[in-house]
């Protein structure tokens, strides 16, 4: 049986959690293998909307077993009260598995996130001030604290003065805060090692062992392409990889068990926080995208910036990833307008380009060169199969594809579980 990655091919909030959750029936393992609270999905199950941050969106599927990955950083309040909120819906959450490499998002990480953020200024890369970044450079500088270091308490004790003798440095005399105290970063940590113990396992193991059973794993990438730290819009970029080869190096599992990525792209595109954007909209338009697709960060709560369609980045994200098929959501929101506008190439200098240029000054020049599409005014909610679509939006779909270069074999056509269409099978 196949192991799949889903994850975001633009700049995450894509609806990678409405997929993972469409296929969630039919896997056994889901995996979130980077990221940390910075990253959330929103779920709709019949009447019901669940908000999801650090778990995998399997969690709401019966059967299936939720793991939290070694490439993930973790904030222990944030997992248990998410647990917490699940188990008081109804949720049963026993099965989540918790990598013991896993890195923890300690306080002073937090810390470090908002001052430097404010002290950026103009500058500021738009972070969430979750620490987020912070823990992951703690973690490539070799002072990362990791689940499995809150059952030792002389390690934990070690690891946290080591990480302090620098930061209490740099909080004391650059940014003028007050200087964190060891024993009491301890104490807050080791208060969560009996609470998070029945969930913490070797999921390296776990994961490999089921794909010799050929059972069906699925790896669940946060954020987006364009928001990968080695091939995202540096430096407006998150800390870890959401490409598809940080599902190997995240989840402890070789390239050669995977046999599908999927690529998620909504019918238009949309980015929170800084960095450049060709296709942005700052008119009516870009209003009614953000009104119409309720455009606002599950985590974070901001307004997410909104505009067309970029092809240009969907085949980046095909290339960078290897895509073997894509999943288009909220192509609803599109109903209405009577042409569309579609990036299908930059203008860079008065010159053309058709692929995402390399260099980061070219980028942030680009401008936007269009192809209009026929829109449709027919609502699509209803939709159960392709041809039920209006023909103006399988135009539009069909273009869309041959853009972005692999298959659409999925299309949202509203926020609930219900409102798919399942074009090619994923499994």
């Amino acid at each position: 049986m196949p192991a799949l990655v889903l994850l975001g091919a633009q700049w995450g909030d894509e609806g990678k959690g409405k997929a993972t959750d469409l296929l969630g029936g039919s896997v056994d393992y889901v995996v979130r293998y980077q990221g940390g609270n910075n990253a959330g999905h929103t779920v709709v199950v019949g009447d019901q909307k669940y908000a999801l941050h650090l778990l995998p969106s399997g969690i709401l599927s019966p059967g299936c077993t939720p793991v939290i990955g070694n490439g993930v950083v973790v904030d222990p309040s944030v997992l248990l009260s998410e647990l917490s909120g699940l188990n008081e819906r109804g949720v049963d959450t026993s099965k989540l598995l918790l990598s013991g490499n896993a890195h923890i998002i300690t306080p002073y990480n937090v810390t470090v996130d908002k001052v430097t953020e404010r002290f950026l200024g103009k500058r500021k890369i738009g972070t969430t001030g979750r620490g987020i970044g912070p823990t992951y450079a703690d973690k490539i500088n070799r002072v990362g604290i990791r689940v499995q270091d809150l059952y030792d308490e002389s390690i934990l004790t070690q690891k946290v003065e080591a990480a302090l003798d620098v930061k209490n440095q740099v909080l004391t005399k650059l940014y003028n805060r007050r200087a964190i105290a060891v024993d009491q970063v301890v104490e807050e940590l080791l208060g969560y090692a009996d609470k998070l113990a029945p969930y913490v396992a070797d999921t390296v193991l776990v994961l490999n062992q089921a794909l010799e059973e050929d059972k069906v794993v699925l790896f669940e990438g946060g954020q987006g392409t364009l928001l990968d730290i080695d091939h995202g819009t540096y430096p407006f970029v998150t800390s870890s990889n959401p490409t598809a080869g940080g599902a190997c190096t995240g989840a402890g599992v070789g390239p050669t068990k995977i046999s599908r990525v999927i690529g998620i792209l909504k019918a238009y595109t949309t980015r929170v926080g800084a960095g450049p954007f060709p296709t942005e909209l700052f008119d009516e338009d870009g209003e009614a995208l953000r009104r119409i697709g309720g455009e606002r960060g599950v985590t974070t709560g901001r307004d997410r910036r909104c505009g067309w369609f970029d092809a240009v980045i969907a085949r980046y994200a095909t290339r960078v990833n290897g895509l073997t098929d894509f999943f288009l959501t909220k192509l609803d929101v599109l109903t209405g307008w009577e042409q569309i506008p579609v990036c299908v190439a930059y203008e860079i200098d008065g010159k053309r380009v058709e692929e995402l240029p390399y260099s980061q000054t070219d980028f942030h020049h680009a401008k936007p060169v269009y192809e209009m599409l026929p829109g449709w005014s027919e609502d699509i909610s209803k939709a159960k199969s392709f041809s039920d679509l209006p023909k103006n939006a399988q135009a539009y779909v069909k273009a869309l594809e041959e853009m972005s270069g692999a298959p659409i074999s999925a299309i949202g056509v509203g926020p609930g579980r219900d409102e798919t269409i399942e074009i090619n099978s994923f499994l």
